[in-house]
């Protein structure tokens, strides 16, 4: 743990990753996490999703606990007010890089899925992998091609591109992307399937600099804070950036190691038990 922390009558924002958070291990909020959200917001206390999933996977959530705020989504390369569903700030791919890193993925050999205008984009290849992504988005649309840039005009902005194969495939992808263009993207790999299930692997690339962390830069902007205002909630490495900025941030019980050193206390609550939503709020003299 880091350890810190500013002064609890300061904090003026909760902003909260989804899976693994709020979200339980059942796919459901604890009616106890329910409740502390609805406190908060009475009391004045905006509460925000920072999530790694697309708007449209994020959109049902917010709407259920009744929250009317910017909600921060693909890591912080897409922020929409869950309010008016009006886009706010985006972190496209660069055009110049786009092009090529088709032609990368192309020759590499994984199933790609874009992430573009608030849909994801796949092919007949990405058909029987939808049910590994399908939180992430509830709206899809299928594509003769997704490796085919020309598609994508200044409209549909790419905030993000998903390839999914074999560990060597997403080893390959991964390597080439940081020597062609590790200015202009970043990008995350990560497992879907333990070795003896098939050993599915997955990496996400995205616009350089645009993360949790600098979601967090964003919202206390938008609401005239500081970062030393803003309480955070999180589980895993992508909300790593978001726990190391905010003023008091809080990791589930079962979030690894790395994610735990990052945070200033980590909860009891974890996935399994739910809670942990509260369990930080109550901690941080919310509530």
């Amino acid at each position: 743990m880091r350890g810190g922390g500013a002064d609890p009558l300061a904090y003026r924002a909760f902003v909260t990753d989804i899976d693994g958070t709020l979200l339980g291990i059942n796919g459901g909020i604890a009616p106890r996490d329910v409740a502390a959200i609805r406190e908060l917001e009475r009391r004045g206390i905006p509460v925000t999703l920072c999530t790694g999933r697309m708007y449209s996977g994020t959109r049902a959530i917010a709407m259920e606990l009744g929250l009317c705020e910017p909600v921060a989504c693909i890591d912080g390369s897409h922020i929409v007010d869950s309010g008016t569903h009006r886009e706010l700030a985006t972190a496209p791919l660069p055009p110049e890089a786009l092009a090529t890193l088709c032609r990368l993925l192309e020759r590499t050999g994984p199933t790609v899925f874009a992430f573009a205008g608030d849909r994801l984009y796949y092919d007949a290849n990405g058909q029987p992998y939808l049910p590994y992504l399908a939180t992430w988005s509830e709206d899809t649309v299928e594509v003769e091609t997704v490796l085919d840039p020309d598609r994508f005009g200044y409209e549909e902005k790419v905030a993000a591109l998903v390839a999914l194969g074999t560990e060597d495939q997403i080893a390959s992808a991964h390597e080439a992307l940081r020597e062609h263009h590790g200015t202009l993207l970043q990008a995350a790999c990560f497992a879907l399937q333990r070795p003896e299930d098939g050993g599915l692997w997955g990496m996400i690339a995205r616009a350089a600099r645009v993360d949790k962390g600098t979601a967090l830069e964003w919202l206390a902007a938008h609401y005239g804070i500081t970062l030393d205002e803003i309480v955070a909630v999180g589980d895993w490495v992508n909300d790593i950036p978001m726990l190391e900025r905010a003023g008091c941030s809080f990791a589930m019980g079962q979030a690894p190691d790395s994610v735990k050193a990052a945070a200033d206390h980590v909860l009891s609550a974890d996935a399994w038990t739910g809670g942990g939503i509260a369990e930080a709020a109550e901690r941080a003299g919310l509530l």
